[in-house]
């Protein structure tokens, strides 16, 4: 019989449906799992009991007949959401020991729907990121490996510790989110599938936030099936979150049927970056050949200003950052420093934020602060506020004229060792982010499915954009593609 930790979520549904295993067995076949890797780095809150107690209520009501298609399922959450009397740090000292006493909207649908929570997730600091290694907690560690090499590789950032702990079966499906790539760059770096849905389709409330204008959660999966049930869990309108849509969500599960003729596949030139690897060249062209054959009609579109998109992000994203940070001052709750004779308030929130920021959360703040003073506002954030309107453009202007999605690499590169950019200039880190922040700053959805592997074994991904809230329409594109590359290779267990 097959390991149950390494069923996808509809193959646990079915036969949780059937009888043929529990929410119990299935639980504890992840627990086991779970301890035996800490070695990734991935779980950093583990919960056995609340996981153990959720899965026997799980079953009872899958037995009473009343049981949505989460339920019994276990998953793992990413550190950013608030879950009620569990340690929720955004793995950053600064909240150490904060258990808040409230379940942020994602979470707590996803349990009324019956999941279960193995335990929080790692990721980098306040999901500043793409490597996963500024994270409190320590790094989170890439399943996969290069072909006879033991270097230890990263999972993508920020979510790097939801990537790894799926793609290692140590959960069936786990919560992230995304505000500049965070999903969609760490699910491409270890082959699993990951969704960011459009800006407001899922709640933020109860998640610690990073940039208010573009963090999304969304789910990341096995299969781009996973993907459509639990994001169907995820979404829907909140009162509590200004920014979440009132729009009904459709079954996106019953919408896959894997048929895209007729559509038109949007391939934008400006994404053909100079020195990009001839194999994320070769895996666009691939995929562009895949969604032909399946019956898209491919057009060749122009997104001019693609090109302003990461200076633009790292001027809105840091701004709202400092902003949104300036909370935590040890005040009311997390790490407060100890304070010597004579020190006033000014010496405790700047002692407090000298120990609890790290480096990377320290420089965004700062560059944030900048950015947003008095005689440099117009010069930097209004200007990037400016950009920003332009990139939404271009995407109206390409759907406006009948594209139905766009195909676009998800990451320059596959995944590279842990330390190989770090001590580099964090402009190399950024640009990790190249392909993935237009679709934040213009609030689309975007999705990143595994289709091939690099020379040495290493998983890649291509990434579809969509138009908004037609996520329904873009996991079926997505699905059509996932079924043409018959991506299946999984990391050689070394945990």
């Amino acid at each position: 019989m097959t390991e149950l930790n390494t069923l996808t979520l509809a193959e646990a549904r079915d036969k949780l449906r059937s009888g043929d295993v529990t929410s119990v067995e299935l639980t504890e076949s992840c627990l086991k799992q779970v301890e035996s890797a800490d070695a990734l780095g991935a779980f950093v809150h583990k919960t056995p009991e609340l996981a153990l107690d959720q899965a026997r209520a799980a079953d009872a009501r899958i037995q009473a007949g009343d049981a949505p298609a989460m339920c019994g399922l276990p998953l793992g959450i990413k550190d950013l959401f608030c879950t009620k009397g569990v340690p929720s740090q955004a793995a950053s000292r600064i909240l150490q020991g904060f258990r808040p006493e409230y379940e942020s909207t994602v979470t707590q649908k996803l349990f009324d729907a019956g999941a279960v929570m193995l335990g929080k997730l790692n990721m980098d600091e306040f999901a500043m990121g793409s490597s996963n290694e500024t994270s409190c907690y320590g790094n989170a560690v890439n399943p996969w490996r290069r072909a006879g090499d033991a270097a230890a590789l990263t999972p993508g950032g920020s979510s790097g510790g939801s990537a790894a702990a799926v793609a290692a079966d140590l959960c069936l499906a786990a919560t992230g989110t995304d505000t500049g790539g965070s999903i969609r760059q760490p699910a491409a770096f270890t082959g699993i599938v990951g969704i960011k849905p459009t800006y407001g389709r899922c709640s933020r409330w109860g998640i610690v936030a990073f940039a208010s204008s573009l963090d999304q959660a969304g789910p990341m999966t096995k299969t781009v099936r996973d993907a459509a049930i639990m994001l169907g869990a995820m979404a829907g309108h909140d009162p509590k979150d200004s920014t979440s849509a009132d729009l009904p969500v459709p079954d996106f599960e019953a919408m896959l049927s894997g048929d895209i003729r007729g559509k038109v596949i949007g391939i934008p030139a400006e994404y053909r970056m100079d020195g990009m690897p001839a194999e994320i060249e070769k895996l666009w062209a691939d995929g562009t050949a895949m969604l032909k054959d399946a019956g898209a009609e491919i057009r060749d579109i122009s997104l001019p200003h693609t090109k302003y998109a990461l200076p633009a992000y790292y001027v809105i994203a840091p701004a709202e950052a400092s902003s949104n940070l300036a909370r935590y001052d040890g005040v009311r709750y997390g790490h407060r420093a100890s304070l010597g004779q004579g020190d006033g308030i000014t010496e405790m929130y700047e002692k407090t934020r000298a120990e609890g920021f790290g480096h990377e959360v320290q420089r965004r703040v700062m560059v944030g602060t900048y950015v947003l003073s008095a005689g440099f506002y117009d010069a930097y954030y209004n200007r990037a506020r400016r950009v920003r309107a332009l990139i939404k453009r271009d995407f109206d202007q390409a759907f406006a004229a009948g594209v139905d999605a766009i195909l676009t690499p998800a990451t320059p590169s596959a995944a590279f060792g842990l330390g190989e950019m770090a001590e580099a200039d964090p402009v190399q880190m950024y640009l990790n982010d190249v392909f993935t922040v237009t679709v934040n700053l213009a609030g689309l959805p975007g999705i990143s499915v595994p289709t091939g592997t690099d020379a040495s074994g290493l998983p890649l991904g291509l990434q579809l954009i969509g138009r908004p809230w037609e996520e329904a329409d873009l996991l079926n594109t997505a699905y059509a593609l996932e079924q043409a590359a018959g991506f299946v290779a999984k990391p050689q267990k070394w945990w």
